[in-house]
């Protein structure tokens, strides 16, 4: 007999998703969305002082370090409408940024930066290498001590909002271990951090070069936390892609379902043929699923299967967003594979969320690999 699944929505939960949607719907018209990749900041600064100004960066914060005291489910709530709207803000990097501290900080650390994150100050996370390696177990960076300093080098690529942060976590090995460190902005040589080009231009990456880079050994988040620091910083990547996907997902939906109602061909709308229909009906299912998987795993993620149901959760918004984006292309032929089409940007978002923390293939494997020890 399988196991009976539960799938919890609070009362915080539902007044943030209501509050959430009104605000992504009215801050973030496509209009707006694609004005802001010209932009060079990449995101409005007075929507994000709005954000802030509403308390949403320290949701999942415990109180004592300014937060709110929720969970990262009410965090879920919030990340949704925005992908739905592919709304451009710094919110995911800070998020990220102040669970990593919470997670591996040591006490001053968390008591200097967790406040500062969130009032607004901006954070951001290098995790990734040239290399492509997703287990953020295996850096290529390297620490070396040099007295009471540490000495950094190598290179990181893909910082989401990494111009402008005063801060970054950083993963390298120090001692043939894996670490985080903390480098502060005016830490970082002028040049060393470059705006990428990226497949999503409504995120801005940046590469890092450490090379230079020299930081007290105190700013060492950690090192016995190190550990339960990066498989917590990985869950809550996967929870808020996931999230972010899902909401993309269903606007590829309702931009499909716009078209299918207004495009006509015969003298007929196109809505009307099944071989439009069913496809349709198929993204829905998806969506839906992948919906169920997202709230499953944000109820879920301290919980002993919490590990497994965030890796479904992102898989399935891929999966999702991949399909809604791929049939919203084809379906508006010629003009689809423009970039002038709406669809292009779910589709990229899609290509952009696979890039981070792990695409589907590398998460079915560890899924595998889990489900078969726990038989």
């Amino acid at each position: 007999m399988s196991e009976k699944v539960t799938i919890s929505f609070s009362e915080e939960q539902e007044q943030l998703l209501e509050v959430a949607i009104n605000f992504a719907r009215d801050k973030s018209p496509i209009k707006t969305v694609r004005a802001l990749i010209e932009d060079d900041l990449g995101y409005d600064g007075d929507i994000w002082q709005e954000m802030v100004d509403l308390g949403w960066l320290g949701v999942a914060l415990p109180e004592e370090y300014g937060g709110i005291g929720l969970s990262l489910a009410e965090v879920v709530t919030l990340a949704e409408p925005m992908g739905r709207h592919l709304m451009a803000t710094p919110f995911y990097a800070v998020t990220l940024t102040g669970q990593a501290l919470l997670a591996g900080g040591t006490e001053a650390q968390k008591q200097e930066w967790l406040p500062k994150l969130a009032s607004g100050t901006l954070g951001a996370c290098a995790f990734y290498e040239p290399s492509g390696e997703w287990n953020l177990g295996a850096p290529d960076a390297v620490a070396t001590r040099d007295g009471d300093s540490l000495r950094l080098s190598g290179s990181k690529c893909a910082v989401v909002n990494g111009a402008g942060a005063e801060v970054l976590i950083v993963s390298l090995l120090l001692e043939g271990a894996p670490a985080l460190v903390l480098v502060e902005k005016g830490q970082i040589p002028d040049g060393a951090l470059r705006r990428e080009v990226s497949i999503d231009e409504t995120r801005r990456t940046y590469g890092l070069s450490l090379d230079g880079i020299t930081v007290p050994a105190s700013q060492l988040l950690d090192p016995a936390r190190t550990h339960e620091a990066l498989k917590h910083i990985g869950k809550v990547g996967c929870l808020l892609l996931a999230a972010d996907m899902c909401g993309a997902a269903q606007a590829a939906l309702d931009y499909i379902v716009e078209y299918l109602n207004t495009r006509k061909q015969f003298d007929r709308l196109i809505g009307s043929y099944q071989a439009l229909k069913h496809p349709t009906v198929d993204v829905l299912c998806a969506i839906e699923s992948a919906r169920s998987h997202l709230y499953y795993a944000a109820g879920e993620f301290d919980g002993p299967q919490g590990d497994m149901a965030v890796r479904m959760a992102k898989v399935a918004a891929q999966g999702a967003l991949s399909f809604a984006g791929d049939r919203a292309i084809q379906f508006h032929g010629g003009f689809g594979f423009t970039y002038d089409c709406d669809a292009q940007l779910y589709r990229r978002r899609a290509i952009w969320g696979q890039s981070q923390f792990g695409d589907s293939a590398y998460h079915r494997q560890r899924l595998a690999a889990m489900l078969f020890d726990a038989s």
